[in-house]
C-alpha cells in the first residue's frame, strides 16, 4: 500500500509540475461596461478557437439581458464553410462585478463558470476584446462582420501585449449579403 501511495504521491507532483505555466498578472478589465449598450450581436472576427469553434464560418454572439440580471447567449455559426451545418449554442452570462460591468462568468455546463473578461472596447461599442485570466482563448468581436486591417492589427497588439501567443489567433470567416 505504501507502494502504491509513493506511486501516486509522484504521479501527481510530476502532473503538477508540468502544469505550471508563466505566471501572469490577471488581465485588467475595461472600467466600466453599459451593459445595456453591450447586449445584442457580436460577429467575432478573430479568436483563439475552443473545440466547438474550430472551422466556424458566419459566428455571431448575441447577448440578451434577462431580468434576472443573467445574461442569455446565442453563440451560431456555420462549422467548417458558409454551407456548413448551422450549429447553435445557449450559454449564460453572469456579471460577477457589478461596479464594471466587465467581469462575467460564462457558463456553458453547469457548475462551471468560464472567467470572461471584456479587456478592450471601443467608445461607440463597436469592438470588443473579451479575454481570460488563462490567456487560452480570446475573442475579438464587432458590431459589423468586418472591421479595417488596421483595427485587426491594433487588436492583435493589445491582445499580444497581454501575454497570449497571437500566434494561434484564426481569422473567422465572415460573409454576409449586402
Amino acid at each position: 500500500m505504501n507502494k502504491i501511495r509513493s506511486g501516486l504521491i509522484s504521479i501527481l507532483s510530476i502532473l503538477m509540475l508540468g502544469c505550471q505555466s508563466v505566471s501572469h498578472p490577471p488581465i485588467a478589465p475595461v472600467d466600466y461596461v453599459d451593459i445595456d449598450r453591450f447586449m445584442g450581436d457580436w460577429y467575432v472576427i478573430a479568436n483563439i478557437p475552443s473545440y466547438i469553434e474550430k472551422g466556424a464560418h458566419n459566428a455571431v454572439e448575441s447577448y440578451q439581458l434577462n431580468e434576472d440580471g443573467s445574461i442569455a447567449t446565442t453563440f451560431t455559426f456555420r462549422d467548417g464553410s458558409f454551407d456548413g451545418e448551422l450549429k447553435t449554442y445557449h450559454p449564460k452570462g453572469f456579471v460577477k462585478d457589478h461596479p464594471s460591468n466587465a467581469l462575467w462568468g460564462m457558463q456553458f455546463v453547469w457548475p462551471i463558470r468560464a472567467d470572461y473578461r471584456i479587456v478592450y472596447l471601443t467608445d461607440d461599442y463597436s469592438q470588443v476584446i473579451i479575454a481570460r485570466n488563462k490567456r487560452d482563448y480570446v475573442w475579438m468581436m464587432a458590431r459589423q462582420p468586418q472591421i479595417s486591417d488596421t483595427d485587426y492589427a491594433y487588436m492583435v497588439t493589445l491582445i499580444e501585449a497581454m501575454g497570449y501567443d497571437v500566434s494561434k489567433i484564426k481569422r473567422v470567416p465572415q460573409q454576409w449579403p449586402k
